[in-house]
């Protein structure tokens, strides 16, 4: 069968030396799949399998054992991949012995030392088995590193009590610096020891000759007694008296070894004691250690030595270990607790959240700790956002405008000791200048209550939201555990677990989003709102709707909002609501601006200042366009569409709307233009004006120019309404266009048709105004002193009565030249048209013309026809 994996590769080893059972971690590529897939571990030469742990395909703990070789490379063989390869290598140091009476930082077995002590074969004292300093001067050791005298006396050793034992290896090592007649007093030591050895011995046997002796005649006695006597009775006294010189010496051992033997005994038991102590002082001291390291916050420490205490008295039989370990445990279950209480705290950041989680995992704790602090971090921003809107609905109705100037609104530095004081404090908002960090408190003072809680509810959410999805991130991907819990499995169960609990934690992102956007929807739009709702999302004092101003800042707010959560990687059906809610935003801002705009229009006719310019305009119609174009410009960020919106136009009733509210506004400025063209000064409607304490006299621009009769003022309100026509309303139709208003062709003709309505009324009014005099006087004058068509004298020239008709047509004139020479000609020919045509009825009422009174009445007609030859229109002639 082919290997589908490639061979093992060990590219690294921590520590790279060191003595036999050292404890070493080895790094490297394709260490097998499994514990079961290891089938092979060598390091140095010496099988290491027995100690390896297989942790990960890159990663294996063991202990070196007693190697053939100094040094080696470590070759890792698994199923899959088959003999594998090193890198690096390994090197084997031999470890230092310590001798009895030698100083030494770690505790040493004395096993071996105990067992030469009391080994009867060996002739020697104990205490000469390691003299400490055979040469008897004083040691003086060298600087020559271990591995340099290692490579120069391959296979020897500085041990004296060794078989490879080195001279010159001990003589460099330790008296490297010694003077020559210091060695020679070294030699001089050497042969008295040497001779103090063999005086020793020998003394050791004179000490014993003498019981020798006694022992040796006592048998020759007893051999000639049996031989004299050769009887049972002999036989049987001499053994009974053997037998009694055995005892004797038997007691004598036993008096003279009692004390030893107790001594030896006494040792014995109280090093096991020691030895039971040692080694189990850390079960015995582990409860206390606990509580202190609980106190310390240490928690890493105590989950260690419990994962310690459990492995080694989990399933222990002895009592009193049983005992200590369930003290053990109750306290263990009490930091569990503990932990438990504070992972739910809030506010808390993500780290100890993390932390904690890390800790309870470790430590077994039952249940899901994770999607605990999840579900308690989504109610706790939850619960702020509605604490958030309550603070400010209740200090908008408790304090007034006082409010204002309150710390509480400081979105910069809030002083509020509460959860969201804290967390404006604690939080950090990327955002860029998105708040306007620049503003001035003058700013605050003039915003609304409901600006400044959005401000604060999206900055409190977009702050918290981060953390939250984070934590949700790191739960599902297995990042808040340790190693101990992936060898535990408890990361696979976790991750099985978070799969179950999408559907819940996309829930809970929705709830989040549905109650942001119902919360800024019940400060800015209660009226979109279902019933039910407004009682927990509402509450607010409507007093007056925001101004267009404001609602293009929040939406600006609202945007901003949007990005930071988009950046999160939220998918974008959860933040589809917010899309919705700024498109809901933007059309109001689009209505409501125009309202003001109308209202702003219909405020214009107080500013007419009768100024007539060359072409006979005053500045009304500038106004008009520029207050049209200042608004539109306003609406500009409101109408352009960020990524991910909709035009704000889609929606067929906002087209209407929209349509509707332009031709109103059109409208709104043509009856102003009506107003104030036909009504005296002091009819002027001023009702739906609302006092500006900024203007001291409304109305003092109207009075200004009393002079103007109502007729020039008709001439005036014609000449705007002809400009009007041919450029104003033909430019701000352009800028409905640029700017993506739909139905532009419907509101200018819609426009242009009550123009012309009203330039048509104004224009008959004028006639009315000026021609009915003038026709007026026509019959009377015709008819002065009892003038008859029948019997009149021979004409001498026009009479008066013409005269004066033409005089007050050429004032007529002059009076709508000096306003605007282009109203002239349509002026002039309507009012030649009345005189002609109330002639015309005049000559036809004739019944008869005598030939004086028919040259009379050509010589008027044609006179009258020649002096307006330039006025004339079909009708009229």
């Amino acid at each position: 069968m082919s290997r589908t994996r490639q061979p093992p590769l060990v590219t690294g080893i921590s520590p790279n030396e060191g003595i036999s059972w050292t404890k070493v971690t080895i790094r490297g590529e394709n260490l097998g799949t499994g514990p079961t897939d290891l089938i092979g571990l060598t390091i140095c030469g010496h099988n290491c399998l027995l100690t390896a742990e297989w942790m990960s395909a890159s990663k294996i703990v063991c202990r070196v054992g007693q190697a053939k070789n100094d040094k080696g490379d470590i070759i890792v063989t698994t199923k899959s991949g088959g003999k594998g390869t090193s890198t690096v290598s390994f090197k084997l140091l031999k470890p230092e012995k310590i001798g009895i009476l030698d100083q030494s930082a770690v505790w040493v077995d004395e096993m071996n030392y105990y067992d030469m002590r009391t080994d009867r074969n060996k002739g020697i004292p104990p205490l000469s088995l390691r003299p400490a300093n055979p040469l008897g001067i004083e040691i003086d050791k060298g600087r020559f590193p271990q591995k340099d005298l290692e490579a120069l006396f391959p296979g020897m050793s500085a041990d004296f009590t060794s078989e490879n034992f080195s001279a010159a290896w001990y003589l460099i090592e330790n008296h490297s610096t010694t003077s020559f007649d210091q060695l020679k007093t070294a030699v001089v030591n050497l042969k008295k020891q040497a001779n103090k050895k063999n005086e020793g011995s020998l003394a050791y046997v004179k000490g014993g000759l003498s019981t020798f002796f006694e022992a040796q005649d006592a048998l020759s006695a007893i051999h000639q007694k049996l031989e004299a006597d050769g009887t049972e009775k002999v036989e049987g006294s001499m053994t009974q008296k053997l037998e009694n010189v055995l005892n004797r010496a038997s007691n004598t051992a036993d008096t003279l070894f009692q004390e030893v033997l107790g001594r030896k005994d006494k040792a014995d038991s109280t090093r096991n004691a020691l030895n039971v102590l040692q080694r189990f002082k850390f079960l015995f001291n582990l409860p206390l250690n606990i509580e202190r390291n609980i106190q310390k916050g240490d928690y890493d420490v105590v989950i260690n030595d419990y994962e310690k205490a459990k492995s080694l008295f989990g399933k222990t039989e002895v009592q009193v270990f049983k005992k200590y370990y369930a003290e053990v445990e109750t306290r263990i279950e009490a930091l569990r607790e503990l932990l438990l209480d504070k992972l739910l705290e809030t506010p808390s950041t993500l780290h100890d959240q993390k932390r904690y989680i890390r800790y309870l995992s470790d430590l077994h704790a039952p249940g899901d700790p994770a999607w605990q602090c999840i579900g308690a971090q989504h109610q706790w921003i939850l619960q702020l956002m509605h604490n958030c809107k309550e603070s400010y609905v209740k200090e908008q109705k408790g304090k007034g405008n006082a409010l204002l100037h309150s710390p509480m609104l400081d979105l910069d530095g809030d002083v509020r000791p509460s959860p969201i004081g804290h967390l404006s404090q604690t939080a950090s908002l990327k955002r860029g200048s998105s708040f306007q960090s620049g503003r001035d408190d003058a700013w605050r003072h003039k915003a609304p209550q409901q600006v400044l809680f959005v401000e604060k509810l999206t900055k409190l959410v977009v702050s918290q939201l981060p953390n939250f999805w984070k934590l949700w991130i790191s739960y599902v991907n297995g990042s808040l555990f340790s190693e101990t819990a992936e060898k535990s499995g408890q990361m696979e169960r976790s991750k099985k677990n978070a799969r179950q609990r999408q559907n819940d934690f996309k829930k809970m992102i929705q709830e989040v989003m549905h109650s942001l956007v119902k919360l800024i929807r019940g400060a800015l739009l209660p009226f979109t709102l279902r019933e039910g709702e407004s009682r927990q999302y509402g509450g607010w004092e409507m007093k007056s709707e925001l101004s267009g101003q404001w609602l293009t800042h929040v939406i600006q707010t609202v945007r901003l909002s949007s990005e930071s959560l988009t950046a999160l990687e939220i998918p974008n059906d959860m933040l589809q609501i917010i899309q919705d809610l700024i498109l809901d935003l933007r059309v109001r801002c689009i209505i409501v601006t125009l309202q003001h705009t109308a209202e702003d229009i219909k405020r214009l006719a107080e500013k007419e200042d009768w100024i007539v310019d060359n072409e006979g305009l005053t500045s009304l119609p500038s106004q008009f366009e520029q207050c049209i174009i200042h608004s539109l410009q306003s609406l500009k960020t409101v109408l352009d569409c960020k990524p991910g919106e909709a035009s704000v136009f889609q929606q067929q009733k906002t087209q209407e709307d929209v349509c509707q509210l332009s031709i109103g506004i059109m409208q709104v400025f043509i009856d102003c233009l009506e107003q104030l063209s036909t009504k005296p000064d002091g009819d002027i409607d001023t009702a739906h004006l609302s006092v500006d304490v900024s203007s001291p006299d409304l109305f003092g621009s109207i009075h200004e120019d009393s002079s103007l009769s109502s007729e020039q003022r008709l001439l005036i309100a014609l000449s705007n309404c002809r400009y009007l026509e041919r450029h104003t309303f033909l430019n701000i139709a352009e800028h409905f266009e640029k700017h993506g208003f739909q139905g532009v062709e419907k509101i200018t003709q819609a426009s242009m048709e009550s123009l012309k309505d009203l330039d048509q009324r104004l224009f008959e009014m004028y006639i009315e105004f000026k021609a009915d005099p003038i026709v007026g006087s026509l019959e009377p004058g015709i008819y002065a002193g009892y003038f008859d068509w029948k019997d009149c004298l021979v004409p001498a020239g026009v009479r008066n009565y013409l005269k004066e008709a033409l005089v007050n047509i050429i004032a007529v004139h002059a009076e709508v030249f000096t306003i605007s020479k282009d109203l002239v000609p349509r002026v002039m020919s309507r009012v030649v048209e009345a005189v002609s045509e109330e002639l015309s009825r005049l000559m036809q009422c004739v019944s008869f013309f005598s030939k004086n009174g028919a040259l009379q009445a050509r010589l008027e007609i044609c006179a009258l026809r020649d002096a307006v030859a330039i006025y004339l229109t079909p009708e009229s002639k």
